[in-house]
């Protein structure tokens, strides 16, 4: 990129200002997305607020409507909820609270809005558009406007971040929100499973999902229920029958705990309700057995390359799923177990940086695990809020070590007197976390001292996450299916022969797809001395993560990103 190109992302936002404000449901996540907002927008030079209370604030105005800074969403990441405040608004379905909303926004030169909520609040943001210039016509004859502000919030640009729960929104495979819950549900349904083993108990459990099944058919998936209830896939009508036989079947092989998942939206084919309720009744009173109803409610919110060849000296069609927590495998974007090794850091980082909250000027050097792949340091990173993420995929020299001690040092000058710093296990082999760690704490002498610490083999431990489950589960019975399939074709005079390409796989999450590709194939996209992928969908970020961090650096906004390196900051400029 050129200096004029950095130059344009840099003043991309200059002389504009962005409105930013949550509404409906809250939803886990939330908060991140305003953090990003607020500080990508400073980023790019324009002016961000706070709405306080959705759409209510935006009607109301006032002190609901604050200039963001930069340190105002700090320690954001972590908290549940949206600190910004949500609410219902009824007035601004009507006309004339669409009115006020135009006129506060009017007069703080606002024309950008960036709303998070669920489909309610989209909605309505998209009605607020589809009326702007007959408002701000209003607006200008009633003289609360004058001709020139109209002139200059001509327009109303709206993006629109879907936050809901449920995971019923189109457009969008994930809504913010979504895995949090599904941590909630199962986080709920292991602790269950622990103290059912000492009864023999038949749990119903209700989750959330008025209009869509997502959670409870994802929860059940995740722990093995033995029925699922939805509203997109009503049952058959004898469906007291088929239910009260399997939970027979299940207790005559020695189980002792069978689930039930009911989504609140639950109906038969006739549109009358199941609730929790009916099916505890049903299963009471036909099979006698002990039965429990939990309605979670609103707790809802808050292998190598080198290997694959040496196996395709078998004559067998072979299928190999992804699971490692370093996710760097060939040929897909994610691995099993990465996701809960990642919430696991994340959860970590939060635990280590809430414990400075007390303690100011403190840096926390935090080594993660990975082998040469910096996926694991670069995303939880992102999600914990970290000052800079050492990895082997993006070389860095003492320069960008000491650049990154001034920057800290600048921090501590700010409110915000606190640092987060990971380090990839085989990121150099010189600079280790050792080496890292004694720097920071020799050039931060009487400014901030420093902790370290090697999070090491609990990043492989603890139950797995709802996306890992579901993934696991999705890939096996996909690679079964497969394994099936390649039998057949391969079965000769009594044997099993096969020696095509496509009967040595991997299947890969690619884009969203679950996809099978020949490990020959795989062998050009990868880097065998450091068992690692030669592109990596991830790098893309790291540009981001240094942005939230506040260092000057170079933008690409092209559709191919290039690694980025931060720039030393001249005197004077205060990172944050």
């Amino acid at each position: 990129m050129t200096h004029e190109e950095h130059h344009a992302a840099r003043t991309l936002g200059k002389g504009k200002a962005i409105a930013v404000l949550t509404s409906g449901g809250d939803a886990q996540g939330m908060n991140a997305a305003v953090r990003a907002v607020v500080r990508v927008g400073i980023f790019t030079g324009a002016r961000v607020f706070f709405v306080h209370e959705g759409y209510q604030g935006l009607v109301d105005g006032g002190e609901h409507i604050r200039e963001a800074t930069w340190e105002s969403v700090s320690m954001m990441l972590q908290l549940g909820g949206t600190v910004i405040g949500s609410a219902r608004c009824k007035d601004f379905r009507e006309r004339e609270g669409r009115l006020r909303a135009a006129h506060n926004l009017v007069k703080r030169g606002i024309t950008n809005l960036c709303v998070i909520g669920g489909d309610g609040s989209l909605t309505g943001a998209d009605t607020f558009r589809s009326e702007w210039s007959g408002l701000l016509n209003d607006l200008q004859k009633e003289g609360k406007i004058t001709a020139e502000e109209a002139k200059k919030s001509s327009y109303l640009n709206i993006v629109g971040l879907v936050g809901s729960i449920d995971n019923d929104f189109c457009g969008t495979d994930m809504t913010i929100g979504t895995d949090s819950a599904l941590h909630r549900i199962i986080e709920i349904v292991d602790a269950i499973t622990t103290t059912a083993q000492s009864h023999q108990r038949t749990f119903v459990l209700e989750v959330m999902g008025r209009h869509c099944g997502y959670l409870a058919l994802v929860t059940s998936l995740s722990c093995g229920a033995d029925w699922v209830f939805i509203p997109e896939c009503p049952p058959d009508d004898d469906w007291e029958e088929h239910l009260c036989r399997r939970l027979s079947e299940t207790r005559t092989r020695g189980s002792r705990l069978n689930i039930i998942i009911v989504a609140e939206g639950a109906i038969d084919k006739h549109g009358k309700p199941i609730t929790s309720e009916d099916v505890k009744n049903l299963v009471v009173k036909r099979l006698g057995y002990d039965t429990r109803v939990t309605v979670l409610g609103h707790v809802q919110r808050g292998g190598t390359p080198s290997a694959f060849d040496r196996i395709l000296e078998l004559c067998i069609p072979f299928v190999i799923i992804p699971a490692t927590v370093s996710n760097n495998v060939p040929g897909s974007d994610f691995s099993v177990g990465a996701d809960t090794a990642l919430n696991t850091i994340c959860t970590t980082c939060d635990r280590i940086k809430q414990s400075a909250a007390g303690t100011k000027r403190r840096v926390f050097i935090i080594e993660t695990m990975g082998g040469y792949c910096g996926y694991l340091a670069t995303m939880a990173g992102l999600a914990a809020g970290a000052d800079a993420a050492y990895i082997f995929e993006e070389p860095f020299t003492i320069r960008d070590l000491q650049a990154n001690v001034e920057h800290l040092v600048q921090k501590m000058k700010t409110t915000v007197k606190r640092g987060l710093v990971l380090r990839n296990e085989k990121c150099n082999e010189n600079y280790t976390t050792d080496f890292i760690f004694n720097l920071y704490s020799e050039e931060g002498k009487g400014i901030f001292d420093s902790r370290k610490n090697v999070l090491g083999h609990m990043q492989q431990g603890g139950s797995p996450t709802p996306f890992d489950r579901n993934f696991a589960t999705k890939m096996g019975a996909k690679a079964m299916n497969w394994m099936t399939g390649k039998i057949k074709e391969s079965y000769r005079n009594g044997r099993i022969f096969a020696n095509t390409p496509d009967s040595g796989c991997v299947l890969g999450m690619r884009k969203r797809a679950l996809v099978f590709q020949p490990v020959t194939e795989l062998k050009d996209q990868t880097d065998f001395e450091h068992r690692i992928p030669k592109e990596q969908w991830w790098l893309k970020l790291r540009p981001i993560l240094k942005i939230l961090a506040k260092y000057e650096i170079e933008l690409d906004t092209s559709e191919h990103a290039h690694l980025e390196h931060i720039n030393r900051k001249r005197s004077g400029e205060a990172p944050v």
